[in-house]
């Protein structure tokens, strides 16, 4: 959504109106949305289904939007094209082309820039009966030249054969007053309508992504406390916390937190490698298991993007 305002992207990455580090440090489970006299259960499947409505309308929102950005982009790209490919809705007027002729007709040459002088000198004994001094360039890039050049529709066929051997190339197309104007207003249309959609949907992503992002911490509250309860039992009589080193110390600190605590679980004593792991009942390997619960939460959401 923000690819043209990347430098923006950061002030509208928040959580409850502060950045992501702020709202982890100062953390505390939502009471109001999420009872804890609740079951665990059902905890879970309460943030589930919050977080299946938002993805829900998430997709439903993109669709609309990215069908309209789509379209736009194939219209720049159609412009943004060779003089063979590209659109001329923006190019063509009514008064290049010989319209409602019984004989004549106008037809669009793409030539080589360095076939200009040739194009002029030859183009009038392609054939038979093409309008003397009918060519004006329309459009130019920088291969070449888009001309215009009438003739009589009869000798259509023997001019293009001509054209070929001399290496014009002759476009398809036929004026259409009515389909170029549809085009244009198509093109109004959709810029109008991505533009009237962006601002409430960067707003909606906004407080979505805030809310998915609490969603998420509390998910990972609740695999916190369910796993060291699975590893330590009952009673409770454990401490979570918060710890974010750089990345050079990472490795230092891995190896104090096993020595600290390598003696509440014997399975991972002197495992910091990233082997697997064996552990009866649970399905893991080492370099997410320790004697310690670990998680991880990635907060370099901007720099990854």
């Amino acid at each position: 959504m923000m690819e043209d305002t990347k430098e923006k992207l950061q002030e509208n990455l928040l959580v409850n109106g502060v950045d992501i580090v702020a709202y982890l440090s100062q953390f505390q489970w939502d009471m109001a949305k999420y009872p804890v006299k609740q079951p665990l259960k059902n905890l879970a499947e309460v943030l589930a289904k919050q977080l299946s409505q938002i993805e829900t309308d998430m997709k439903s929102r993109a669709v609309t939007y990215n069908n309209l950005k789509s379209n736009l982009q194939n219209i720049e790209r159609k412009n943004a094209g060779n003089l063979l490919t590209r659109t001329l809705t923006d190019v063509l007027n009514k008064d290049d082309f010989v319209l409602n002729s019984e004989y004549l007709t106008t037809l669009l040459v793409v030539v080589p820039k360095t076939s200009y002088a040739q194009w002029q000198k030859t183009y009038e004994s392609l054939a038979d009966m093409v309008v003397p001094r009918s060519t004006k360039m329309i459009l130019e890039d920088s291969e070449g030249g888009l001309f215009t050049v009438s003739l009589f529709q009869k000798v259509v066929e023997e001019f293009k054969a001509k054209a070929r051997e001399n290496r014009f190339t002759v476009r398809e197309f036929y004026y259409n007053e009515n389909e170029l104007k549809a085009e244009k207003e198509e093109v109004t249309r959709l810029a109008a309508d991505k533009k009237q959609q962006y601002g409430p949907l960067l707003r909606w992503l906004k407080v979505n992504f805030s809310e998915t992002f609490i969603a998420w911490i509390h998910v990972k509250a609740l695999r916190v406390f369910i796993e060291s309860v699975l590893r330590y039992g009952l009673p409770v009589n454990f401490q979570a916390m918060l710890l974010q080193p750089n990345k050079k110390s990472m490795k230092r600190l891995r190896d104090t937190l096993n020595a600290l605590f390598k003696h509440l679980d014997g399975a991972s004593a002197g495992t910091v490698t990233d082997a697997a792991v064996e552990i009866p009942g649970l399905n893991v390997a080492s370099h997410d298991y320790y004697p310690y619960v670990y998680f991880k939460i990635d907060v370099s959401l901007v720099e990854r993007k």
